[in-house]
């Protein structure tokens, strides 16, 4: 069973330990192997952004912030990353993640989500979010240095959040949308 919360202080050693290896790997985060601790952990809990974790049958499985995508005019369209924990991966758990994300967006007054950073040869994080309902609304050409690919395209998408986030996750996943 699949359990996501807002994350705590007492979590950042787990997301800090998958912040690395997401980095490190140069295939899908725009943050690199050099990024200082306190700059990552100021990504996920420094306010107004939130900080949550996924769990697994009680085992961390993955994390994801939500914030706001611009300051003032541009507050109402919210923003998200995700990572998955390796050994979570291929089970749908960014989708769940991407839904909940969503659903907190709704709840907390967001209108839109955009990604500004989608690194185009991460098929399985686009399918993902074409599957939540987002659309490719842009390209920017050869803006992420992949660690083996070299340059490669990012891709900017968007999704505008409307009444089906009023469902909870949980209301969502037993069926009971009444």
């Amino acid at each position: 069973m699949t359990h996501i919360r807002q994350a705590t202080i007492a979590d950042w050693p787990r997301i800090w330990e998958l912040f690395q290896l997401v980095a490190a790997s140069g295939a899908a985060f725009a943050y690199d192997e050099t990024t200082p601790e306190e700059t990552a952990r100021a990504l996920w809990f420094d306010p107004p952004t939130r900080g949550y974790v996924a769990e697994v049958g009680g085992c961390f499985a993955g994390t994801y912030y939500l914030r706001a995508q611009q300051p003032g005019r541009g507050s109402h369209v919210a923003n998200a990353g995700y990572m998955v924990a390796p050994a979570f991966r291929g089970q749908k758990l960014a989708q769940a993640m991407c839904r909940h994300s969503l659903w907190e967006a709704w709840r907390q007054g967001f209108t839109a989500m955009q990604f500004n950073f989608v690194v185009s040869t991460n098929t399985a994080a686009i399918r993902a979010w074409q599957k939540c309902g987002f659309a490719v609304v842009g390209r920017v050409p050869g803006a992420f240095r992949h660690r083996q690919g070299g340059l490669v395209d990012v891709l900017i998408m968007h999704r505008k959040l409307g009444a089906e986030e009023g469902v909870s996750p949980r209301q969502k996943a037993a069926g009971d949308l009444a």
